[in-house]
């Protein structure tokens, strides 16, 4: 499993959102660029960035902090925030971003999202977001009709990277049983799919080393409120052959 830990963006801050409020952020009184060096120095072999400014629309531009990060890093970066158009996507894969993320695009024009796929393999990765059942676009704000099911079936064929899947309620709710929804989404793609918002702590590294289906997971906040540490995380990460655990 990877870890990937994780750097959000508001403002040039660090900073955390509690069940993707982004009127509430957290922030972290740390510097951005050295966060990422030491991601890389603790032995991890990708990282995230989202750039909430960008999710929110806001008139801050963390482009050049993002090119400073992606320089810094000496890892690959997949990137997330608000990417809509194609030109956008496209821009950040010319400067160097590894991956990048598409949420509320994949909803509202599969089509382009498709088309990145197909000439960008591997570079592209599907947010799915949910909200106590239901499908979420535009930053978390708006629910969508469509079933996350039939979204990840619309995408199984693209060569994507992988899908992140994020239950925004997880920060309040029941472990196990985030992970269960998370688990659950699995069964219906055939892409890598990267839990997000589940670790809060070395357990929950542990747990989700044995879910089939779940190749990864996205850390923030446990990270910089030390509530583990990367070099922890990614020695439960490890491979280990051991029966993986069903949710039902």
């Amino acid at each position: 499993m990877i870890i990937y830990p994780t750097i959000e963006l508001m403002g040039g801050k660090c900073v955390s959102l509690t069940r993707g409020r982004l009127s509430e952020p957290s922030i972290w009184h740390v510097d951005p660029v050295e966060t990422a060096r030491g991601f890389a120095q603790a032995g991890a072999s990708w990282m995230h960035v989202t750039d909430l400014d960008g999710v929110a629309g806001s008139d801050h531009d963390n482009g050049p902090l993002i090119e400073e990060i992606i320089r810094a890093a000496g890892i690959p970066v997949q990137l997330g925030g608000g990417f809509r158009a194609r030109e956008r996507v496209e821009q950040w894969i010319d400067k160097g971003a590894g991956r990048v993320v598409i949420g509320t695009a994949a909803i509202r024009d599969p089509s382009l999202v498709l088309e990145l796929a197909k000439y960008h393999p591997d570079q592209i990765v599907l947010a799915i977001d949910i909200f106590q059942g239901q499908l979420m676009t535009h930053g978390w704000q708006e629910a969508s009709a469509m079933r996350p099911e039939d979204v990840l079936s619309a995408f199984d064929g693209a060569p994507l990277a992988g899908v992140i899947v994020t239950d925004i309620d997880s920060d309040i709710m029941d472990g196990d049983g985030q992970i269960g929804v998370i688990a659950g989404l699995a069964d219906h793609t055939r892409h890598p799919v990267i839990a997000r918002g589940t670790v809060r702590g070395p357990d929950d590294v542990s747990r989700l080393n044995y879910v089939p289906g779940i190749a990864g997971t996205i850390i923030g906040r446990a990270l910089f409120s030390r509530d583990v540490t990367l070099e922890d995380a990614l020695k439960l990460a490890r491979p280990d052959t051991g029966a993986k655990a069903e949710f039902i």
